[in-house]
């Protein structure tokens, strides 16, 4: 299973056999200067409702897409959405998210969204055992580099990339990834925009894996 960072919190995760799952695709503009998506893909997942996160047109292919809470499935993978918040006052302030985990080629991911607040034991258990985590870490629209450490900590992922942090091509006022990496051991910063993971190959504690965006 190959994963690759398109940019912001999108990334493109294609299996040994060739399904094709995007997270979270972006319209340019407002902030957003990474390069237009014309990736196909067979599915797509919609954490919410935000132009930096739910441009499913964007995608070719046809692709289905996967919104919402509860459990889906989509080209023989099943999805669970885990409702959750934008914010630290129950989406009043910026609306619902929703916390997607599924697996592929055996290898369980679970991607954040914009989650705005600490997860509760109830959805840390039912997010469960996790091999990777795609997570926020700016701050200020969604859990900053405190909050996502706490969170990896309760999770304990084998693997945590981090997203939706500031770049060259991310003018959000939110931080940047070292805040997050800060003090922390088993980091990896890949010259590359893509890292394959296999279930028998994960590592046998958490390490961080920062990858460059594609786009």
């Amino acid at each position: 299973m190959k994963v690759k960072w398109l940019g912001h919190a999108s990334f493109l995760i294609t299996s040994e056999e060739g399904t094709r799952i995007i997270t979270d695709p972006y319209a340019t503009g407002m902030g957003i200067s990474y390069g237009d998506i014309k990736e196909n893909a067979d599915i797509v997942t919609v954490s919410h409702d935000h132009g930096d996160h739910n441009n499913a047109a964007a995608v070719s292919g046809n692709p289905q897409v996967v919104k919402g809470a509860g459990v889906q499935e989509a080209k023989g993978i099943q999805f669970k959405g885990i409702a959750s918040y934008h914010d630290e006052t129950q989406g009043s302030e910026r609306g619902p998210n929703t916390i997607f985990c599924f697996t592929v080629d055996g290898v369980s991911l679970c991607h954040l969204g914009d989650l705005g607040h600490q997860l509760s034991d109830e959805q840390a258990a039912e997010i469960g055992d996790l091999d990777i985590l795609m997570a926020p870490v700016g701050g200020f629209f969604t859990i900053d580099a405190a909050v996502a450490t706490d969170i990896v900590e309760k999770l304990q992922p084998r693997v945590v990339i981090p997203m939706h942090y500031s770049t060259e091509k991310c003018a959000y006022p939110i931080a940047g990834v070292d805040d997050f990496l800060k003090g922390k051991a088993d980091v990896k910063r890949l010259d590359a925009t893509e890292a394959e993971f296999s279930k028998s190959g994960l590592p046998s504690s958490t390490e961080i894996v920062v990858l460059k965006h594609a786009l």
